[in-house]
């Protein structure tokens, strides 16, 4: 995690002990930490945090409901059995699932073809660099 993404761990990571004025050292107490300098204010402490990892998680997750909710309905509306014929296989099965199952085998092979490119790239850069 890159440093000032998460003021609150960066000023535990920066708070000191103090060491009090006894002969005896054994009890340190935590000093204050001081308070993150806010250059503009409230707007501009926003503005450092508004873009975390976190707020990208929450905006997936939330994208994420959205589209299964429209795939919920969609495979709902669509109960009618197809018949579907590869090759030499035959299949009976409703629409909707069958255009899922369709979406689902199409987005799993761009995913192997990018990941086959994405490798080929870090192979060339391993050898690029010795």
């Amino acid at each position: 995690m890159a440093k000032h993404e998460d003021p609150v761990r960066d000023s535990e990571e920066q708070q000191e002990f103090a060491v009090p004025e006894t002969e005896d050292a054994t009890d340190l107490v935590p000093a204050p930490a001081p308070a993150p300098p806010v250059p503009g204010g409230t707007r501009d402490a926003y503005d450092e945090v508004r873009h975390t990892r976190s707020a990208s998680l929450w905006s997936g997750l939330v994208a994420g409901a959205v589209v299964l909710l429209v795939l919920l309905a969609f495979i709902v509306q669509n109960q009618s059995n197809t018949q579907i014929s590869l090759l030499f296989w035959e299949a009976n099965l409703p629409l909707g699932v069958s255009l899922l199952i369709a979406a689902i085998l199409g987005a799993l092979t761009v995913g192997l073809a990018g990941g086959l490119r994405i490798f080929q790239l870090r192979r060339a850069a391993k050898k690029m660099r010795g």
